[in-house]
C-alpha cells in the first residue's frame, strides 16, 4: 500500500473540501492516486456535499422530545424552507433530537454520536446533504430536567409530528398529579412560544442586554431636556419595565391578559394543593440570530453569463 502523506491529504482536502479524515480514507482507498481518491469521494457524496458546506443554512425544523421526566429540543439547519417538507430531513430531525436526551446537548460531541441508520451522527447528515441536494447542520440543543414533576414540550408551527418552526420546553418540579402539571405546563409553554422570555426571571436576565437597554434609555432620556434627577427617573423606570416584560415570571400571562406568570404557577399551586416551581424553559425559534442572506437574482444571472 501506498504511504499517506499529510501533504496529499491536504492536497485532496483543498481540491474538494471534504473532512481530512474522509480524505486520508479516500487516498487509501485508491492507493494513493489523487485522481482516484477524488472519484472515491465523489462516488460517496462527500465531495458534493463539502462543496455545499459553504452555502448559508438558516432555515430547517425544530425538533422536540419529552421521555418521563427529560426533555430534549434540538435545531437543524438548511438552505430552505422546501427542504423541511422532506420526510427524509423530518425523520434526521427527529432521530438526533432523540439522541440528544441520551447524550447530552453538546454538538460537537452529538455530531460524533452513532446513529441508528449506521455510522455517525455526521456522517448521516454528510449523507443528507449529498441525497438531497442542501447544506444542513446541527446548530444547538438543550435538556430539561427535574426530579419530581414533569417536562411539557410544545411546537408552534408544527410540521410534523415533534418538529416545527419553534420548540419548547417546560419543566415544572412539584409532586402534583401529573395531568394537572401538563396541563398547567402546556399553557405556559404556549405563553411562551408567543411572549418570547429572555430569562426565567428578572435576575437571570443578560447584564449585558440590560446594560444596552439602560444606554438607550438614557439617550432618550437626556433629549427631553428634563432635569437630571428626573432623567435619572426616567432611565430607571425604562430598565424596570424591560426586566419585567422579558423574565417569564414576571410576564403578563398572555392566556388571561392580566395575571403575572409567577401568580399563574401559585394558584394552580394552591388549587393542587402542593407546592409547583417553573425551574426551567427552553424555547429554540427556527434560524433565530442568524442574519440572512438577501440574494439578488438577477444580479447573480447577470454576473454569471458576464455582464
Amino acid at each position: 500500500m501506498a504511504e499517506i502523506t499529510a501533504a496529499a491529504v491536504k492536497s485532496l482536502r483543498e481540491r474538494t473540501g471534504a473532512g481530512m479524515m474522509d480524505c486520508k480514507k479516500a487516498l487509501n482507498e485508491a492507493n494513493g492516486e489523487m485522481e482516484a481518491a477524488v472519484d472515491w469521494l465523489r462516488a460517496k457524496g462527500l465531495a458534493a456535499a463539502a462543496k455545499k458546506s459553504g452555502r448559508q443554512a438558516a432555515e430547517g425544523l425544530v425538533g422536540v422530545i419529552v421521555d418521563g421526566t427529560k426533555g430534549a429540543v434540538l435545531e437543524v439547519n438548511s438552505e430552505t424552507d422546501f427542504v423541511a417538507k422532506n420526510e427524509k430531513f423530518q425523520d434526521f430531525v427527529k432521530g438526533v433530537t432523540a439522541l440528544v436526551l441520551e447524550h447530552g446537548s453538546d454538538i460537537e460531541n452529538l455530531s460524533k454520536v452513532s446513529h441508528p441508520a449506521g455510522g455517525s451522527v455526521n456522517d448521516v447528515l454528510t449523507a443528507n446533504i449529498a441525497t438531497i441536494g442542501e447544506n444542513q447542520a446541527l446548530r444547538r440543543a438543550a435538556l430539561a430536567e427535574v426530579e419530581n414533576g414533569v417536562v411539557v414540550s410544545y411546537i408552534h408551527n408544527q410540521v410534523a409530528p415533534g418538529v416545527g418552526k419553534i420548540g419548547v420546553l417546560v419543566a415544572l418540579e412539584s409532586e402534583a398529579p401529573t395531568d394537572f402539571l401538563e396541563s398547567l405546563g402546556k399553557q405556559i409553554a404556549m405563553h411562551v412560544a408567543a411572549a418570547t422570555p429572555l430569562a426565567l426571571d428578572e435576575d437571570s436576565l443578560d447584564d449585558a442586554a440590560v446594560e444596552r437597554e439602560r444606554a438607550i434609555a438614557q439617550e432618550k432620556a437626556a433629549e427631553s431636556g428634563k432635569p437630571a434627577e428626573i432623567v435619572t427617573r426616567m432611565v430607571d423606570g425604562a430598565v424596570a419595565k424591560y426586566r419585567k416584560e422579558n423574565a417569564l415570571l414576571s410576564q403578563i400571562f398572555v392566556v388571561d391578559g392580566k395575571t403575572r406568570v409567577s401568580d399563574v404557577v401559585k394558584k394552580a399551586a394552591k388549587e393542587a394543593g402542593k407546592p409547583i416551581t417553573l425551574k426551567q424553559f427552553v424555547r429554540f425559534q427556527l434560524g433565530e440570530g442568524i442574519e440572512k442572506q438577501e440574494t439578488d437574482f438577477a444580479a447573480e444571472v447577470a454576473a454569471a453569463a458576464g455582464v
